[in-house]
């Protein structure tokens, strides 16, 4: 389990990363300026980063759905495992109160004078 944290934690990063670096339609991106052509190869930044952004993007959704399964598992299962549900007790009315809990309690023996 902390494993998948670990990993999406990692990817979230780095894919908010690599779709930063990529060119937009006007400019070249903003990492790497013009130079971005020479550090990709030829044909540019747009093969690699696509082609990255959609391996960390089913990696993503991919940790995102197991963490989310592996929640839900866990908030489902029970505490008490292999017992009995306890059977419901028939309602029976209220018991009245005692009568002799409305008297005040009595009072404790005053101590006697003292003697001359």
């Amino acid at each position: 389990m902390t494993i998948f944290i670990i990993l999406h934690l990692l990817v979230c990063c780095f894919l908010v990363l690599v779709i930063l670096l990529q060119p937009g339609k006007g400019d070249a991106g903003i990492g790497f300026g013009s130079s971005s052509q020479s550090i990709f190869g030829s044909k540019g930044a747009g093969n690699f980063l696509t082609k990255t952004t959609s391996v960390c993007a089913i990696v993503f959704l991919s940790t995102s759905f197991l963490l989310t399964r592996e929640r839900i598992q866990e908030a489902t299962s029970s505490v008490i495992r292999g017992d009995e549900p306890a059977a419901q007790a028939p309602a029976t009315p209220a018991a009245e109160p005692a009568k002799d809990a409305a008297k005040p309690a009595a009072e404790a023996p005053k101590a006697d004078a003292p003697k001359k």
